[in-house]
């Protein structure tokens, strides 16, 4: 198993920053990793939903299907799944005077022959964690930037 925490504050209301975090499809936007993840299904995104991913890491590809397992309004979980990996998304939310504090967990239990590379890919996974955690926040304020801001040009 692989396991790596970040924590960031981001620049927004608890409840905002969730609403866009459930939907797992914005993983592009934030993970370094992910080249594609569609939503599988229509609805709001709730336990049960699923998404195809599909995830580049050291030149290689691979596809995984996750699935929401837990929605609070505190707490997202994501668990994706193929033959060779269980791969574990971990959001923890906290209010901070109208930012939120986000701990991020990513879990990665590999199957089989995978399970021997666990020691080479530790420090890969980590500098991963660092790129995510740099990139989130910048996502998040994309996507949650005051509405009346967009399109406007200085005169």
């Amino acid at each position: 198993m692989i396991e790596v925490e970040r924590v960031v504050t981001l620049d927004h209301p608890l409840a905002d920053v969730v609403r866009y975090l459930a939907d797992f499809s914005h993983t592009e936007s934030w993970d370094p990793g992910t080249a594609t993840c569609r939503r599988i299904g229509d609805g709001e995104p709730a336990v049960g939903a699923e998404w195809h991913n599909v995830s580049e890491f050291r030149g290689r590809r691979t596809e995984l299907r996750y699935r929401m397992v837990r929605h609070d309004a505190r707490h997202l979980i994501f668990m994706g799944r193929n033959k060779t990996v269980t791969s574990t998304d971990d959001m923890r939310f906290e209010e901070n005077g109208g930012r939120t504090r986000l701990t991020y967990r990513a879990r990665l239990d590999f199957n089989g022959l995978a399970r021997l590379a666990q020691p080479l890919l530790k420090r890969e996974f980590e500098r991963l964690a660092d790129e995510v955690s740099d990139a989130l926040p910048r996502a998040v304020d994309r996507a949650l930037r005051a509405p009346e801001t967009e399109g406007r040009h200085p005169r």
